[in-house]
């Protein structure tokens, strides 16, 4: 009698061998770094800083690199019409969504070399190592490093669909407008509709990061887990008084627009800090005309900041610092405008069951970790409303970012880079 014989040991052996070296696959930590080291050479000054503010020719020449080493990894790598960098490696099942990873290489002027360099490396070296290991995903694998995040989460916007002709003319610090820098970057903002997705087009975003605070740190867990990302709204905001000789002009006869500004600044702090919650206002930059030490400012821009979790917030604390701005211009004598920028966020709810696998992928690696919002605007924001999105997060050294003196280790990297390569394996299997 014939019959269908059953997997002989050897075999069983066999598979068990291949799930668990799969199981142990775990990125280099060596070559994580020295990506980090070899970004940070784009832009770097006789100081030993580095500035690459998204248009500038460092960030062109940087985009360059990362592009030309996605496509030596065998990735159809390309950059898309709103400067976003696109690579893709195929799947081995047909007509599956793309589980889609990455964050960004630009920076705040006077800016550090982690921020969103780290998840930038860390997609490229997830990449590497899957390559290495023989891996193959069902679902075909994308790395996406946007373009201008640290200018309003320019690229994600792009995607989402939320990028207004408005943001096209708002200029960086580079004196690009941002749709100057994307045609600079080779993209194209006569086709930004082609590169919208629609809610469901991806299967799911990962996004890994430092944490850009010290809470981690200060606790000593090694991973963050983000339950949410809070929304940040940004606004001009102009006194117009009367620009007149210092020398001649009375004191109660002046309408001085800084000092009212000044007051302003106050008044922002004090009514932030009146509302129970974890909100945050600021005023970050400001500028005086005439500019001259001996003439009464006749106009000043200031600019005004408002985060939180919550939209609603957001609001009861901008009409709150409106209503008193508005009663220290008329007692100044001055006038005052809020001018909302094209250059703000919603805030975004990370997907609970992303959260479990991040966190059930840090446990399985034996690292310590908890659940936390993002006080920090990022490109996961736009992308939560295209598919079920996650956050990383690993220690940034004091709490420090934005700053020359950021610092991530070299071991939290590759912590973080582990929990995300292991995630997206995890994703991969989940996942229709």
């Amino acid at each position: 009698m014939k019959y269908q014989s059953k997997p002989t040991l050897l075999f069983l052996l066999f598979l068990l061998s291949c799930i668990s070296a799969n199981s142990q696959i775990l990125v280099n930590q060596d070559r994580l770094e020295q990506r980090i080291f070899d970004l940070a050479k784009f832009g770097l000054q006789e100081n030993g800083e580095t500035e690459r503010v998204a248009f500038s020719d460092a960030d062109l020449e940087a985009h360059q690199w990362v592009l030309d080493e996605l496509t030596k990894m065998g990735l159809e790598a390309h950059t898309d019409f709103a400067g976003n960098i696109v690579a893709t490696r195929s799947g081995s099942k047909k007509n599956m969504k793309p589980i889609v990873f990455g964050s960004h290489i630009d920076r705040v002027p006077n800016g550090g070399n982690y921020d969103g360099c780290v998840g930038s490396m860390a997609a490229l070296e997830v990449i590497q190592t899957l390559n290495e290991n023989n891996v193959k995903t069902k679902h075909p694998l994308q790395v996406i490093i946007f373009s201008n995040e640290e200018g309003g989460v320019m690229g994600s916007r792009a995607i989402a669909g939320h990028l207004g002709k408005s943001a096209l003319g708002v200029k960086n610090s580079t004196g690009y407008t941002m749709g100057e820098g994307i045609m600079r970057l080779g993209g194209d903002t006569t086709r930004l509709a082609e590169v919208v997705r629609k809610e469901g087009d991806l299967a799911a975003f990962l996004e890994f990061h430092i944490e850009q605070g010290g809470i981690l740190e200060k606790e000593n867990l090694e991973i963050g887990v983000v339950e949410g990302i809070v929304g940040l709204k940004w606004w001009d905001v102009v006194f117009t008084g009367f620009a007149n000789h210092a020398g001649t002009t009375p004191m109660d006869a002046r309408q001085d627009a800084l000092l009212a500004a000044a007051k302003f600044i106050v008044a922002v702090n004090e009514i932030t800090n009146s509302f129970d919650g974890a909100q945050v206002g600021t005023v970050g930059r400001i500028k005086a005309e005439p500019g001259a030490p001996n003439v009464i400012p006749g106009k000043v821009t200031a600019s005004l900041e408002i985060r939180d979790l919550s939209s609603n917030v957001i609001q009861k604390v901008y009409q709150a610092i409106k209503t008193k701005t508005e009663e220290i211009a008329a007692s100044s004598n001055v006038t005052v405008e809020f001018r909302p920028l094209d250059t703000t966020a919603d805030p975004a709810i990370m997907n609970s069951e992303v959260q479990k696998i991040i966190a059930e992928n840090a446990k399985s690696l034996g690292l310590t970790y908890r659940y936390m919002p993002s006080g920090a605007g990022h490109d996961a924001q736009d992308m939560a409303i295209l598919a079920p999105t996650g956050m990383i997060f690993v220690p940034s050294k004091g709490g420090i970012s934005h700053s020359p003196k950021e610092f991530t280790s070299a071991k939290d990297m590759a912590n973080g880079a582990n929990v995300l390569l292991k995630s997206l394996l995890e994703l991969d299997k989940k996942l229709d």
